[in-house]
């Protein structure tokens, strides 16, 4: 096939310049080159395809359709490399990310822009939702990759963390007085708690560390969103769950109050996932890029 595209590519020229000589130059080619490549697609064809004069050559009837279809396929894989050349070149494409709404917010929001400012013909989207849900996005080929809480365990995945996060307790003015001194996690749980529902990867890994210090929560809100636990926690209704580089602004500017325990909860990351098995498309690894310099190039 990839012969006869080549002998279609000189019966073009041929047909456009009227003389083998003038296609043979604009091939590069020789002129008995050129002739013994329209000889045998005519013998291949069974048909002739020039008429040969003095002059130059013609097309017959028969030359005249073929080179109607060859003329509109070979347009068609020029603009098909174009495309690729666009591809490589990051003038199109589409960059499709997992991300749940406090992320995206607090982390991922600055990185898009620089992104999209770099190159702005890739159309970004973004699938919103738990870390769970993300993870089947990315197993689904739904999303190029994902961005989310850690940890993640799953042999189909590459993760890579890109930034720290600490998981604190905080509360409204009712409770400020606890945070006068370190309290225990026997204290705490003693206290009305405010967790994000169970389905959140940082819900999970919270609950996680305290059963390991033989605690066991039941908190008496469980709610969707990282905003409403700390708006929760702002109107007194218990002492909250939430992530520290996610809640600074309430911490900030007198909001909310940062409750100090005597054991630290561990630090944990929130990271960039992706399928170990797909090759990264040019796009992605931009991103990546973006996200930390030192991770990939």
């Amino acid at each position: 096939m990839i012969a006869k595209l080549e002998a279609y590519r000189i019966f073009n020229a041929v047909s456009r310049n009227k003389s083998f000589s003038k296609a043979a130059k604009e091939l590069y080619m020789t002129q008995p080159a050129v002739s013994q490549a329209i000889s045998k697609l005519e013998k291949e064809l069974e048909t002739m395809l020039f008429n040969r004069t003095p002059k130059g050559v013609t097309l017959t009837n028969e030359g005249e359709i073929l080179h109607e279809y060859v003329n509109s396929a070979l347009g068609i894989l020029d603009a098909g490399e174009e495309k690729i050349a666009e591809f490589k070149n990051l003038q199109i494409g589409q960059l499709r990310i997992g991300v749940g709404d406090t992320i995206s917010r607090h982390f991922l929001l600055p990185y898009l822009e620089t992104f999209h400012i770099r190159y702005p013909g890739i159309k970004l989207k973004v699938l919103n939702g738990t870390t769970s849900e993300i993870l089947a996005f990315i197993k689904a080929g739904e999303a190029d990759l994902g961005i989310c809480n850690l940890p993640v365990e799953d042999a189909h995945l590459q993760v890579i963390p890109c930034k720290e996060i600490h998981d604190i307790f905080v509360c409204g003015q009712k409770y400020r007085n606890l945070t006068k001194k370190q309290i225990s996690l026997e204290m705490l749980m003693k206290m009305p708690l405010i967790f994000l529902e169970k389905k959140a990867n940082s819900r999970n890994y919270v609950e996680g560390y305290l059963k390991e210090q033989g605690y066991a929560i039941s908190p008496e809100f469980e709610l969707g969103s990282h905003d409403l636990v700390l708006e929760f926690a702002k109107i007194n209704l218990g002492i909250a769950s939430v992530t520290k580089e996610f809640s600074l602004d309430y911490i900030e500017r007198g909001i909310l109050y940062e409750i100090e325990l005597q054991q630290k909860i561990p630090k944990r990351s929130i990271g960039i996932v992706h399928l170990k098995t797909v090759p990264l498309s040019q796009a992605t690894r931009k991103f990546i890029a973006i996200v930390d310099p030192g991770i990939i190039h």
